[in-house]
C-alpha cells in the first residue's frame, strides 16, 4: 500500500516538472503557481533567450515590428471608420501583440523581464542583457519602419485612415516629453506585467484573454508603446510631414525611456524581491557557487574577463518516477 502511494506521488511530482526542470504545475494547488514557481519558469525562459543567436533574434524582432504595423494599421482604419470613437477604434489594437506573444516573436518591452531576472541572479552578465535589448530594439524599429514605409507608399489605408494615422504621431509630437515619458512608464508596467502573469498560465485561451485585455488598456489609457510610437513616427516621416531627428528626439526617445523604466524598475525589480531567497538554488543545481563573479557580471562578453552566462546544468530533475522512487 505504501509502495503504491509512493509511486503515485512520484508520478504526480514528475508530471508537475517540465523537461527543463521548471514547474509545470503548482506545488500547493496544481493549476496555480506561487511567486517562486513563476520566477523559476521565467528563469528557464530567460535561459533560452540568452542563448538565442543574434541572427535568429534579429529576424524574430523584425517579425515583431511587422506585427506592430498591423496594430497601427487597424487602429488607424477603425479610428477613421468609427469617427474617432475611443472605444470602438481600439478594439483590434491588441492583435499585433497577440501575434508577437503567442507566435514567440521578439518585442523590446516584452524582453525586459526574463533577461533582467537572469542578470539579477548573476547568472548572466549585464553586457549579455544589453546585447538582447539592442538587437531586439533595432530589429523592432527596422520592422516597424518597413511596415510604415509600405503603408505610406501604397493605398492600403483609405484617405481618412491615412489622415488618422498621421494624426497619431502629430498629437504625440505636440505633447511634452515628460508627459510622454510618464505615460510610457505605465505602458511598460502593463507589458512587463503581462509577461509575469503569462508565465502563471498554462493554456492558450487564458493567454489570449490576458494579452487582449491588457494591451487594450494602452489605447484606452492614452498610453504609449515604443514600437507602436516609432511606427507612427516613421509613417509621418515617410509622408514628408516630420523630420526624422525631431521624431526620434521628441517622441520615440521619451517613450523608450518610459517603457524601460516601467518594465524594469516598477515590475521586474519589485517582482524579483517579492520572491524568496530560494530562487538561485532552484534555477541552478550548484547554487551560489555558479554565480558570475562581480567582474564577469559587469564586463562579461566585452573583455577577456571570464564567463558572461552561467548555463543551466543537465542534471535538473526530470520526469522519471522510478529514479525519484529510488532516491527515497
Amino acid at each position: 500500500m505504501a509502495d503504491n502511494e509512493d509511486r503515485e506521488e512520484a508520478v504526480r511530482d514528475a508530471v508537475d516538472v517540465s523537461r527543463s526542470g521548471a514547474p509545470a504545475g503548482g506545488s500547493v494547488i496544481r493549476d496555480r503557481f506561487s511567486a517562486d514557481e513563476i520566477f523559476q519558469r521565467i528563469i528557464v525562459a530567460a535561459d533560452e533567450e540568452v542563448t538565442v543567436g543574434t541572427r535568429e533574434m534579429f529576424f524574430a524582432g523584425v517579425a515583431g515590428g511587422f506585427a506592430i504595423t498591423v496594430t497601427f494599421m487597424l487602429y488607424a482604419s477603425l479610428y477613421a471608420k468609427t469617427g474617432g470613437d475611443p472605444i470602438l477604434s481600439a478594439l483590434l489594437y491588441p492583435l499585433g501583440f497577440v501575434f508577437i506573444i503567442l507566435g514567440d516573436y521578439q518585442l523590446y518591452t516584452e524582453n525586459t523581464l526574463p533577461p533582467v531576472a537572469l542578470v539579477l541572479e548573476r547568472l548572466a552578465s549585464i553586457p549579455s542583457l544589453l546585447r538582447i535589448w539592442v538587437v531586439v530594439l533595432i530589429s523592432n524599429l527596422f520592422g516597424g519602419m518597413l511596415g510604415a514605409l509600405a503603408l505610406a507608399t501604397t493605398n492600403v489605408l483609405s484617405a481618412d485612415a491615412a489622415a488618422a494615422a498621421a494624426g497619431f504621431a502629430q498629437k504625440a509630437i505636440e505633447t511634452s516629453q515628460i508627459t510622454l515619458f510618464s505615460k510610457a512608464v505605465f505602458a511598460g508596467l502593463i507589458v512587463a506585467g503581462v509577461v509575469w502573469v503569462d508565465y502563471s498560465l498554462r493554456d492558450s485561451i487564458s493567454r489570449l484573454v490576458l494579452i487582449y485585455i491588457s494591451f487594450l488598456a494602452i489605447p484606452f489609457g492614452n498610453l504609449y508603446h515604443v514600437v507602436v510610437s516609432a511606427t507612427e513616427m516613421f509613417y509621418l516621416v515617410f509622408i514628408g510631414e516630420l523630420a526624422l531627428s525631431v521624431g526620434l528626439w521628441q517622441f520615440v526617445l521619451p517613450v523608450l525611456l518610459g517603457n524601460s523604466v516601467g518594465g524594469v524598475v516598477l515590475v521586474t525589480v519589485v517582482n524579483y524581491f517579492h520572491t524568496t531567497e530560494r530562487r538561485l538554488e532552484t534555477a541552478r543545481d550548484e547554487g551560489p557557487k555558479r554565480q558570475l563573479t562581480l567582474r564577469e557580471w559587469i564586463w562579461g562578453g566585452w573583455s577577456a574577463s571570464g564567463r558572461s552566462y552561467v548555463p543551466a546544468t543537465d542534471e535538473v530533475p526530470r520526469t522519471d518516477p522510478e529514479s525519484r522512487e529510488n532516491e527515497r
